[in-house]
């Protein structure tokens, strides 16, 4: 199905500066708070920021305490693992 563009967008992310990759993660949270399911969230962040690390950082400066604790409960099944190492 994903045969040549398995790595959904990595590749391009990857020559964007931080800015473009910082603005792009903060319409993810937006559309997190519009009912955007919080494994997509995590999961394309750290796309784009290139690691979990980065995306954890990032998210930490958009994302209140009370929201990122609010999403890491919400999680469920498989997710909940992903979620609580980017959010917690």
């Amino acid at each position: 199905m994903f045969d040549t563009n398995s790595d959904l967008g990595a590749s391009l992310y990857k020559t964007w500066t931080d800015k473009q990759r910082f603005d792009e993660i903060e319409k993810l949270v937006q559309g997190y708070r519009a009912g955007l399911p919080v494994g997509i969230l995590c999961k394309l962040s750290e796309t784009i920021a290139g690691d979990s690390k980065r995306a954890k950082k990032i998210l930490k400066q958009i994302l209140t305490d009370e929201e990122r604790n609010a999403a890491i409960k919400s999680a469920q099944g498989g997710m909940l693992p992903v979620v609580k190492s980017i959010l917690g």
